[in-house]
């Protein structure tokens, strides 16, 4: 049974290296895209946010259609009633009754009067809302329309890069399995907190590729040794020689 050949710290480091010269390629690819993915996103929740609107909008049309109805009928059944009431009058026999069915008749004209008035409350209501439904569906055209734009300029960029991107990938894949997941991880997790994206850096005119800060005459020659990993005092980088960086290429 073969023994797997154990990774030195210097093919650990390279294979870091590595890592950061393919996300920094890959940032730029996505940087390329630039806000569209995002105003995509945005349009696309504007959209169903909007579609949503105008569901609700016309069950509310739909159900003051229903009141209308409903207040109609009742005008109905009140003048329906009130006549009623009237031929009554005709067989009276006392001031009592004759009183009774004319406060009847007064009730009945009073509810026809409120049914009418909520009818027309009911119909400028729904006037409203049909006139804002025109207004949203105008603005909903409008934005679909931009989504189809910036669609279609997304695709086109994404065609552009997603073949170098997925080929940075690949790269990226066989320099992880080289450096160990715990330093993989730990070097994510510094490139993602950093504004320019760097978890390795080198040195530079004695000082820390990253931040800058400058490094002891000792330190330095102990990163040039490349028998442990390093990071600056000061930023946490990874902190690699420029002889390693030039040795390193995709």
């Amino acid at each position: 049974m073969a023994v797997a050949k154990e990774v030195s710290i210097e093919q650990k480091l390279k294979a870091l290296y590595k890592l950061q010269i393919i996300d920094s390629q890959i940032s730029k690819l996505q940087m390329v895209r630039g806000e569209l993915p995002n105003e995509v996103a945005d349009l696309e929740d504007d959209i169903v946010g909007m579609e949503t609107r105008l569901t609700n909008m016309a069950n509310d049309i739909k159900t003051i259609e229903e009141s209308i109805s409903q207040n109609k009928t009742r005008i109905i059944d009140a003048k329906a009633l009130a006549k009623k009431y009237e031929k009554q009058l005709e067989g009276v026999k006392n001031n009592r009754e004759y009183d009774a069915l004319n406060k009847e008749i007064e009730i009945q004209g009073l509810e026809q009067q409120a049914a009418d008035k909520r009818i027309k409350n009911f119909n400028f209501d729904a006037e409203q809302k049909k006139a804002n439904i025109a207004a949203l569906d105008t603005e909903l055209i409008g934005r679909k329309q931009d989504l189809k734009t910036k669609k279609g300029e997304l695709e086109s960029i994404i065609a552009d890069t997603e073949k170098e991107e997925a080929l940075l990938n690949v790269d990226r894949e066989k320099a992880v399995v080289v450096a160990d997941d715990r330093l993989v991880a730990s070097y994510d997790r510094i490139r993602k907190s950093m504004k320019n994206g760097i978890g390795v850096a080198i040195i530079m005119r004695e000082s820390c590729g990253g931040c800058f800060a400058g490094i002891p005459p000792q330190r330095q020659a102990d990163i040039k040794l490349r028998k442990k990993i390093i990071v600056c005092e000061h930023c946490g980088r990874v902190l690699v020689d420029p002889e390693l960086a030039d040795e390193v290429s995709l």
